[in-house]
């Protein structure tokens, strides 16, 4: 069973506001003491942070429901709850976080300590001496805490490399990262030996260093589902440098030329933005017989293709990775196009479309009705059901002080409109109560 885990859907549910308290002062010397109840403490925030010491998701297979803390409810004396702390849940570098119902793109995490706030905890109910007015000096009235976020959230890991190593099932890839650095892949004589990426540190000898990533062989319509290629194209997304390995022996029968054109669709295929890194055609296996004459033809090939004079030619390293031939030379040449080459934002277009997004006002109504097979009425809406959880219904003034705001959001027009009569059963969740003309 692989132990490498890249995608997973998680549930986020941010603490609860603390509840707001109804408390009079009372003290033997203290005359006409009033209100004297305190707020409730704010709920915890659910909060990714970066650990550069995971590689995969897989924290997340068996666990993925993670709540934070509700605040403490407010006390006597004025005193208010305390706030509770957040929760943060811990994520590899790479990480793509997206709401799974709307898919918007809520952060792209790669170094190590970024944070991002994934569900916002709810703020704490004010208590009576937050109510008490002239009118009224000693309010019998105190608000819940507000509820806290709950979503669901996609996580998407994009491993962290600088090189990424593409091409057909076995053509040398394992092989290659194997000999310039000390990753140890399952290297063997069949396809798909590679399941899961593995990435290698690679030092050259004039002491540069770069991160490669050995992924999964890509075969025709990768991009559409076929083989493996699919669930791992997403990996070579943050790659600056490609390397495309191509076995130069056409030992399987296959053409190399053919084979470069194919992976470089599927790569187009997955992403148009791929084929605007930088590529270096890897030669490999020439120490087979027919890899020389292979080559020859090859640089034929790529020629023909070449329509602009002045454009810089893709640069070929024949290589063999069993005896090493030709690797500083490509080492040395992958490091130098690495110093110039820049990284390539995933998500800036889409970020600069977000906050757009977020900053649009909802024109839905604040409550729906709807009528009930038994005639009875129910009132739903997020704006609405929130007001409901925030009320203390244990206090007759706060109850009045509810039917005050539904009157004013225009609850009671609207029932009437639809042909609520007086002693119709209203309800709202569990709670029932009866219209009054």
């Amino acid at each position: 069973m692989s132990m490498f885990l890249d995608q997973v859907t998680i549930d986020v549910k941010a603490g609860k506001g603390g509840d707001g308290m109804v408390a009079f002062r009372r003290e033997k010397y203290v005359p006409d003491g009033g209100p004297a109840g305190g707020d409730g403490g704010r709920g915890g925030n659910v909060v990714l942070v970066v650990d550069e010491g995971l590689r995969t998701l897989m924290d997340f297979r068996f666990n993925r429901h993670f709540k934070a803390q509700a605040g403490e409810n407010g006390m006597s004396k004025g005193m208010h709850g305390r706030g509770s702390d957040d929760l943060y849940v811990k994520v590899p570098e790479g990480t793509t976080v997206r709401d799974a119902e709307t898919g918007a793109l809520l952060g792209d995490l790669i170094e190590h300590g970024q944070t991002l706030v994934v569900a916002n905890g709810g703020r704490g109910g004010r208590g009576n001496t937050r109510f008490a007015t002239p009118r009224n000096p000693a309010p019998e009235m105190a608000e819940n805490g507000e509820p806290g976020q709950e979503r669901k959230i996609e996580l998407e890991l994009k491993v962290l490399a600088d090189v990424g190593l593409v091409g057909f099932p076995s053509v040398g890839k394992s092989t290659l990262l194997s000999v310039i650095s000390s990753a140890r892949p399952k290297i063997g004589a069949y396809h798909f030996t590679t399941l899961v990426p593995n990435l290698g540190m690679v030092s050259t000898k004039d002491d540069r260093s770069f991160v490669v990533a050995d992924l999964p062989g890509l075969i025709e319509g990768a991009s559409q589902g076929v083989g493996l290629g699919t669930q791992f194209l997403r990996h070579i997304e943050r790659t600056r440098v490609i390397l495309h390995i191509i076995d130069m022996s056409g030992m399987e029968g296959r053409d190399p030329y053919e084979d470069y054109q194919a992976i470089n669709n599927e790569l187009a295929s997955h992403n148009l933005r791929l084929l605007e890194r930088p590529q270096i055609i890897v030669a490999n296996k020439m120490d087979m017989p027919d890899a020389e004459e292979n080559l020859k033809k090859f640089k034929a090939e790529l020629a023909k293709e070449q329509t602009d004079e002045f454009a810089e030619p893709t640069p070929i390293f024949p290589i063999s990775g069993v005896t090493r031939q030709g690797l500083d030379a490509l080492l040395s040449a992958t490091a130098d196009l690495l110093e110039v080459t820049p990284e390539f934002p995933l998500y800036e277009e889409e970020m600069e479309e977000d906050v757009v997004q977020y900053g649009f006002v909802s024109d839905e109504p604040a409550f729906e009705v709807q009528r009930e097979p038994d005639a009875s009425w129910t009132l739903s809406g997020e704006k609405l059901e929130k007001l409901f959880q925030m009320t203390n219904f244990d206090h007759d003034e706060t109850v009045m002080r509810f039917a005050r705001q539904l009157r004013g959001m225009g609850v009671d027009e609207a029932l009437r409109a639809r042909g609520a009569k007086d002693g119709d059963i209203v309800r709202i969740g569990k709670f029932e109560f009866e219209f009054v003309e």
